[in-house]
């Protein structure tokens, strides 16, 4: 504080002190301290005043701010609410009146050569290359110096800068930044502004607190007869600024009905105010006024420059109507004496057709063939095989504006005024209409998406035209008129101008990709007839060429699935039974690649696929079938970890796609580093990765390429898998990688992804072009069947017998069919049958001997029967008498009761039934003579 008096006092003593009144002086805060504290002076607006200024006061902390719509009194130091009529933005300060350059804004010139140019005209170029006010906005130099504008503020808090530009021709190149107190720039790829289409566009940045200064440079470079369009700035806003200590008038057009408003409101169309205006007035019935104006204009008679004609879109009848428009916002008048009327709408005419490459649709619209089909504005045919279409866009037929072209009005001048129709379609030809002023240019724009040769034509690239555009097109002119044509792109850019007298037919070949027909002239007109630009990316085609099918990728028509082409011929043939197509050659018989074993081909042709099933017939006989379907879905692994020379640690990262059926998953690998995001997708693929300790992200992993993207021709599941070839080469691997995978069968592995890498090479290549993998796996052993087990029967015990199953050792074998339950049966012991066989036997003995006693006494019976008729034969051998008869007869049983049995030992009656045979063939029976037997009935009849 004390210095502060001395400050005065040192005052007082040079200048003659004089009372001052209160508008002599304003109050300003000092610096702050490192408490953050500052006090309030009051300062002399002049410098002779001294005395009877107020004293110093303690001031507002340095965090202290006023919200939007208020300003701080710095007589009571409080906030308080502006006033209606003006605006304030708080923290924040605004540029939007642009009468003349503010105190705080510097601008200057620098040339681009100055070995070039004399030092007398040094000055020159400083004093016109520079940014020049234009009351709403300010406006670049447009010459080919580089003109900068900047802007210092002290900023208590971290802020931003907004602001509009309108920069519409990029023969300027136009640049944004801020530097902070080490005079250190803002990014450098953020600091090139882009350019606008036909409005403003709003940019902002954020500052850092502290001291920063803005620049805005701007570097012109003319072509000789160009016209150079300046950048133009307005509305610049800065926040983060400690406080404003008065509210600021709103500008003329603009008005705020509210105290306490942060910002001013445009007045609408046909209303005007001026500087502070609270509400907005209305303009006579006979004047008018664009939106955000400070006054009116007398309406003019409304002249045929004032309204244009247009088409309506095709109807279901195929008929357009002619209508007759007032340009908008019409500002003319159509009742004062010489004014012209609006021409009567809708007259029918016959719709045009369809520009070459579109079709009529059933509205009746215009809708573009798909690719590979061509047109001539009717129907779409599909081009022949062997052929390729022609791309590109022919117009020539304008009952509607093409979706790739725009039209748009640029002034010099910038103008609040809506009318933005500079371009209107008229069937047979488009055409410009009428403009606000001789400055205005009527600008039509073509964007296309680039070009590509013909693949017929790709070889001979350097030789050929990549693009080439024509157009047709009359001026009418009866002043001086300017037809410009410009053709950009990222690398160069061609401009021609035409006068009102030139050829209407005109050819350019160029690589761009924006074409712009800007007409320059307020009551004349330019017609286009058509337009054709080939080669390009994205277009259509109204004929097609013949071409050479060199690989599945050409654009030329290929093939049905499973046929090649015929070299040369455009002929097609059927590939034998289950090949697939080349990619890369699918012309020739060599195109047909015959699948592997178990595999078969997909339903394009395009790649052999496995079911996951294998069958093998075994040398013993009995096949072994295999199922890897649990092995198909997409399985990850990694090598051992790695280290780079800094001590980064990383994987190799693999992913293995088996098998599956069509429309599977197949094995991916990212690339999430890169913006490009590359990936790529296949049946094996390698990438690195990087683990998520070393990164914030989860992981990292970059480098993806393929290993194999198609099955090879020597797969065999039963014991290796080839996944091969790789279709990409790289000039290690030459023909391409493979990857080879080898099934083992392990019943006591439980995890489905056991994969291991060769030892002697612990990346699973050496080479990097061979890959070796070993998969153990239940699912790699054949299906159990009944081969694989064996059965064990128990011995009978109490009546019961169990069967028992059990696998083969080694097992061998997984899934498949069950290992069956244990059986149980009943069953009979050995006691039992021999108990059973004596029985039997005992039984079987005396049925015997029963049978043998019958015949025996049988035969005694014969015997019996044969002696009596020996002995009725008289003695007489070999002379029988002759029988009565055959029949036993009456009594012959009781005469039996006396055959002369005789008591023998049992064996020697046994042995009398045993007699042998005499050579005649009959048997030998002693039988009793008659005499005997009637002497023995003597003897029974004496003893009786």
């Amino acid at each position: 504080m004390l210095c502060i008096w001395w400050v005065f006092i040192q005052l007082c003593e040079t200048h003659t002190c004089i009372m001052s009144l209160q508008s002599d002086y304003h109050f300003e805060y000092t610096e702050c301290d490192v408490l953050g504290s500052r006090w309030r002076v009051a300062v002399p607006n002049k410098a002779d005043t001294c005395t009877g200024l107020p004293d110093p006061v303690k001031g507002t902390q340095c965090t202290f701010s006023c919200s939007e719509g208020e300003f701080l009194d710095m007589q009571s130091q409080q906030c308080q609410k502006c006033a209606a009529g003006t605006y304030s933005l708080g923290t924040s300060v605004a540029f939007d009146e642009w009468d003349s350059l503010p105190t705080s804004f510097v601008t200057h010139g620098v040339t681009t050569n100055v070995h070039t140019v004399p030092l007398l005209f040094m000055s020159l170029f400083f004093l016109f290359s520079t940014w020049t006010p234009k009351d709403d906005y300010i406006a670049s130099n447009t010459d080919e110096c580089t003109a900068v504008l900047s802007y210092a503020v002290s900023l208590k808090q971290p802020g931003t800068v907004s602001f509009e530009y309108f920069y519409p021709d990029n023969s300027i190149y136009f640049e944004f930044f801020v530097q902070n107190d080490q005079c250190q720039s803002t990014d450098s790829e953020s600091r090139w502004m882009k350019t606008s289409e036909n409005n403003w566009s709003k940019y902002r940045v954020d500052l850092n607190n502290g001291n920063n200064v803005l620049y805005w440079r701007t570097t012109g470079y003319t072509l000789q007869g160009s016209v150079v369009k300046p950048v133009l700035l307005r509305n610049i806003a800065i926040s983060g600024v400690a406080y404003t200590s008065e509210c600021f008038h709103c500008k003329p057009g603009t008005h705020s009905a509210k105290p306490g408003s942060a910002r001013c409101a445009p007045c609408p169309a046909d209303t005007y105010s001026t500087k502070g205006a609270t509400v907005c007035h209305q303009c006579e019935l006979d004047k008018y006024a664009e939106a955000g104006s400070g006054s009116c204009k007398p309406r003019p008679a409304c002249t045929n420059s004032d309204y244009f004609y247009t088409h309506t879109p095709c109807d279901s009848e195929g008929k357009t109507r002619l209508m007759y428009k007032w340009i908008e916002p019409k500002i003319c008048n159509e009742t004062i004496e010489g004014a012209v009327s609006l021409p009567a709408s809708g007259e029918k005419q016959t719709c045009p057709p369809c520009n070459p490459g579109f079709f009529v649709t059933n509205s009746s619209t215009c809708e573009p063939c798909t690719h590979g089909f061509y047109s001539n504005g009717t129907a779409c045919a599909e081009c022949p095989v062997g052929t390729e279409p022609v791309m590109g866009f022919e117009y020539k037929w304008w009952n509607t504006m093409p979706s790739n072209m725009k039209s748009s009005i640029y002034r010099r001048e910038f103008s609040n005024s809506d009318h933005s129709t500079a371009w209107e379609v008229a069937g047979e030809y488009v055409y410009t209409t009428p403009g606000d002023q001789d400055t205005d240019y009527m600008m039509l724009v073509l964007t296309v998406s680039g070009y590509r040769l013909p693949q017929s034509m790709a070889k001979d690239s350097e030789r050929s035209e990549l693009s080439r555009i024509t157009f047709v097109f009359e001026t009418t002119c009866t002043a001086d008129c300017k037809f410009y044509f410009l053709a950009v792109s990222e690398n160069n850019r061609f401009c021609h101008m035409y006068g009102s007298g030139d050829d209407k037919d005109k050819k350019f070949s160029n690589s761009t990709v924006t074409f712009t027909w800007t007409f320059k002239r307020t009551d004349e007109f330019n017609m286009i007839y058509s337009i054709h630009i080939t080669n390009v990316i994205g277009g259509v085609a109204s004929q097609c060429r013949r071409c050479a099918l060199s690989s599945a990728n050409s654009a030329c028509v290929p093939c049905p699935p499973g046929h090649y082409m015929v070299s040369g011929t455009g002929v097609c043939r059927r590939c034998s039974v289950n090949t697939f197509i080349r990619a890369d050659q699918p012309v020739g018989e060599a195109a047909c690649v015959q699948c592997g074993p178990n595999t078969r081909t997909n339903k394009a042709y395009s790649a052999c696929l496995s079911d996951c099933t294998l069958d093998v017939q075994t040398r013993g006989g009995a096949p072994l079938h295999y199922d890897f379907s649990p092995l198909s879905n997409v399985t990850s692994f990694h090598s051992s970890p790695r280290f780079t020379t800094k001590g980064l640690r990383y994987f190799h990262h693999f992913n293995v796609g088996l098998c599956g059926k069509e429309g599977r998953v197949p094995a991916t690998c990212v690339d999430n580093v890169t913006e490009s995001g590359r990936e790529v997708k296949g049946y094996v693929c390698q990438s690195t990765v990087v683990p998520s300790e070393i990164r914030s992200q989860s992981v990292v992993s970059s480098q993806p390429f393929l290993i194999g993207d198609s099955l090879g021709q020597d797969l065999y599941f039963h014991h290796v898998c080839d996944v091969s070839r790789s279709s990409e080469t790289t000039q290690a691997c030459k023909r391409g990688r493979s990857a080879t995978i080898r099934l083992r069968c392990n019943p006591t592995v439980t995890a489905k992804d056991h994969i291991t890498l060769p030892s002697n090479c612990s990346e699973g290549t050496c080479d990097g072009c061979s890959f070796h993998f070993l998969w153990e796996s239940q699912h790699a052993c054949p299906l159990c069947t009944k081969n694989h087990y064996r059965e064990i029967v128990s011995a009978c015990i109490q009546g019961i017998q169990k069967t028992t199953y059990v696998w083969q050792q080694p097992l061998q074998c997984y899934g498949g069919e069950s290992l069956p339950a244990q059986k149980v049966s009943a069953c009979v012991t050995l006691d039992f049958w021999l108990k059973f066989g004596v029985s039997t036997g005992t039984i079987a003995a005396v049925l015997l001997i029963s049978i043998s006693c019958y015949f025996w006494k049988k035969t005694r019976k014969l015997q019996y029967k044969y002696s009596k008729l020996m002995m009725s034969s008289g003695g007489k051998e070999c002379e029988l008498p002759t029988a009565d008869s055959c029949a036993i007869m009456e009594g012959e049983d009781a005469e039996d009761d006396l055959m002369d049995l005789t008591k023998k030992p049992f064996f020697t009656k046994i042995k009398s039934f045993s007699r042998e045979r005499t050579s005649d063939g009959f048997d030998s029976v002693p039988l009793k003579s008659s005499s005997l037997l009637h002497q023995r009935d003597e003897e029974d009849s004496d003893d009786a």
